[in-house]
């Protein structure tokens, strides 16, 4: 019979930690406990109970809870006969059966109240035999202890409820010896089940001695192979039994990433097209390709005759870091003016944005690759260290950990490979018989049109992968889905070195004296500038003054220009201290208009800086404009700032505000170091291309510093 469970109360004593505790009071879900030696303790109940080594002192044993969903896997004679059995021992446990009436009265030789237990038992025992069911005192009593402890499965006549043995009765030393000659045909060529058998044999043999074992039936052996088999192809496919073997053994996780660029993939793989090679010898092309999980865009592809080399894998890199330039004959619909991509602030960023295809420019942080050597070698690993990517290695022989970029090669190969003059199929099975004969593309014009379909086909089709959060029952295209996330993540690409950085800052001409450089009332000074107060920088146009760069979306420091030395000088804000964090430039003015309204000199720069300190604290608290410049700098600050359109729209109206200041183009081509070209056919002499080629890249103004943006 079922008993109610146990509970527990103040003055329980109960094992915890090691020790005998006197439960003496219960508040909620806290419990206080007092040791035998007098020390309190104070525990939640959850962890109480979750204790490995809890027990309640004196409780008697937790009752059974019956699987029921698992009775009906049983039989329904042997489901009868246990509820039977249990309607009786209720009878002799309580007087009555279960299904007696309320008004009921125990028959005289079940009534608890005049006979013992034992002699109940005796009774049902005696009830039992006379129905036709040979029954004696002992097997009452050992029904009546076994549905007390296990409940109805007590009850269950054991051989039905016996578990299911896949192999059967074999010997579990030929089963062993059978598991082990399946495990080992992952490796090998596929062979018939005969020849595992003969295997088993010689394994049973070498381990035991000739005849010790005694191998079953042949027909025996061929359930037993099947058996083990299951699900691994051990004597089918070949390359299907490799693949199953290498899935992980974990749950399949998809891959995630929330911005553009967290994580970029890289892999190679011959495409299934011929093209006419450099030579003039038709042969297969591979093609280095790197996507971006959070997009799905094609960040690049690089076509190259199979067998790409370890400078392939660097160019793909800096292809990766740069604009992709519309082509002449490309459409215009192609240009990134005419796609979802926010254009405009990218243009203000770098002019050559302008003339840009519409494929977004992303900056990996971490690239994901295999283990070949391609991208193993010290060319791939130095470039991707010089340009900050963490390589990550994908576990050996694990597609999944790639999952993505294996994906989209197949994609690529239904979608753009099969409609390519030279298409060959996935196979030989699918190969025609005059493909070198159509083959009629070079490597440069079948790179051309690779370039061409991802604009047109790739970043521009809908892609199941990717949902926006407001529209989750619409796929998105990979432009799309980098036009939401730019606008959620704050994410624009950014350069490449901290002279790039600087270089793209907005830029002012100003004199430096001996108490350093004035910017809109803020003065700038450190020992490095002190060497050249007062002095000429040498700059003619500009009368002597010093170039300056500067963060709009944070004025805590600048740049100067060292035109004496090269380099530059970093200059920190004389009164930092007093705010103690980045702030922008519009929230500078602000809080000088604040202080004009409340009667304070603006020009006071120590004034200034209090009420700025202020205004950032309260940026949380206060209502009104000031909350929103604040709220405005730090959103700039910490999610790695929106488009200015997008948040002014964020913004609460300000009755005089104040102007974000646009930037200026991308500096004089001479100001930057210089890039030699590298086409794709061009051969480089490996180690020549990271030495040699600076790519371009389009600066983030909206960076939190210099060092968050390298």
């Amino acid at each position: 019979m079922a008993e109610r469970p146990n509970v527990l109360r103040v003055n329980d004593r109960v094992i915890f930690s090691g020790a005998t505790h006197t439960v003496v009071a219960i508040s909620g879900a806290t419990i206080r406990l007092v040791s035998t030696a007098g020390q309190t303790t104070v525990v939640a109940l959850a962890y109480l109970l979750g204790a490995e080594d809890f027990d309640l002192v004196g409780a008697a044993p937790a009752p059974k809870i019956d699987a029921h969903s698992l009775l009906d896997t049983l039989p329904e004679p042997v489901l009868t006969a246990a509820r039977t059995w249990e309607r009786h021992l209720i009878e002799v446990e309580t007087g009555l059966p279960p299904d007696a009436a309320e008004d009921a009265v125990p028959r005289p030789e079940y009534d608890p109240a005049s006979t013992s237990l034992a002699a109940r038992q005796r009774a049902k025992a005696a009830e039992l035999t006379e129905a036709g069911t040979s029954t004696s005192f002992r097997t009452v009593e050992r029904m009546r202890r076994r549905y007390r402890d296990q409940g109805i499965w007590g009850l269950i006549d054991s051989r039905q409820a016996r578990k299911v043995k896949p192999t059967g009765n074999v010997d579990a030393r030929v089963v062993a010896a059978a598991a082990a000659v399946v495990e080992a045909q992952t490796g090998t060529s596929t062979g018939t089940k005969s020849r595992a058998i003969r295997q088993i044999r010689q394994l049973l043999e070498d381990e035991h001695g000739a005849g010790v074992v005694e191998m079953p039936s042949q027909a025996t052996c061929y359930r037993l192979l099947e058996v083990l088999s299951a699900g691994k192809y051990s004597f089918g496919s070949a390359v299907t039994r490799r693949q199953t073997a290498n899935k992980p053994s974990g749950a399949y996780t998809a891959t995630i990433a929330a911005r553009p660029g967290e994580q970029v993939q890289l892999d190679a793989t011959p495409l299934d097209v011929m093209a006419v090679l450099d030579d003039g010898v038709i042969g297969r092309c591979e093609l280095v390709l790197a996507i971006d999980i959070a997009t799905r865009t094609i960040c690049a592809g690089v076509l190259r005759p199979v067998g790409a080399k370890a400078v392939d894998a660097a160019l793909l890199l800096a292809r990766v870091m740069v604009p992709e330039p519309m082509r002449p004959g490309w459409d215009t619909a192609l240009a990134m003016s005419a796609s979802r991509i926010p254009h405009q602030r990218l243009v203000t960023l770098d002019a050559r944005m302008q003339l840009a295809a519409a494929k977004p420019v992303i900056v990996p942080d971490t690239v994901v690759i295999d283990h070949g050597k391609v991208f193993l070698s010290e060319v791939f690993l130095r470039a991707a260290d010089t340009l900050g990517i963490s390589v990550q290695p994908a576990h050996q022989q694990t597609a999944t950990d790639k999952a993505i970029v294996e994906r989209t090669f197949e994609s690529i190969n239904t979608l753009f490979c099969q409609h390519v003059a030279g298409y060959t199929g996935r196979d030989t099975t699918r190969r025609g018989r005059d493909v070198a004969e159509r083959a009629v593309w070079s490597l440069a014009d079948l790179q051309e049109l690779f370039d061409e379909w991802v604009i047109a086909g790739w970043q521009t089709r809908a892609h199941d992968g990717l949902r926006h959060p407001f529209t989750p029952d619409q796929a998105a295209s990979p432009n799309d889905a980098y036009a939401a996330l730019v606008a959620a993540a704050g994410y624009v690409p950014v350069s490449l070195t901290g002279e790039d950085y600087i270089e793209l800052l907005p830029a002012d001409w100003r004199a430096v004296t001996d108490a350093g450089i004035q910017i809109e009332y803020r003065t700038y000074a450190s020992r490095e500038l002190k060497r050249y107060a007062r002095q000429n920088s040498g700059v003619a146009a500009r009368g002597g003054r010093w170039e300056v760069h500067y963060d709009p979306y944070d004025v805590s420091r600048i740049w100067v220009r060292n035109h004496h030395h090269g380099g530059w000088i970093t200059v920190g804000w004389t009164h930092q201290t007093v705010v103690g964090q980045p702030f922008a430039d519009f929230t500078w003015r602000a809080s000088r208009r604040i202080a004009a309204q409340r009667g304070v000199d603006d020009t006071n720069e120590m004034a200034v800086a209090v009420i700025l300190a202020a205004l950032l604290r309260r940026a949380e608290e206060g209502p009104g404009t000031e909350r929103a410049l604040a709220r405005h700098t730090s959103a700039q600050q910490l999610t790695n700032h929106l488009p200015p359109d997008v948040t002014e729209l964020a913004i609460e109206p300000d009755p005089d505000p104040a102007p974000v200041p646009v930037l200026p183009a991308r500096p004089a081509r001479a100001e930057l170091p210089a890039a030699p070209a590298v086409e794709p056919e061009q051969d480089v002499e490996p180690g020549s291309a990271v030495a040699e080629v600076v790519p371009f890249g389009i600066f983030d103004p909206f960076a939190d510093d210099l060092e968050a943006s390298r």
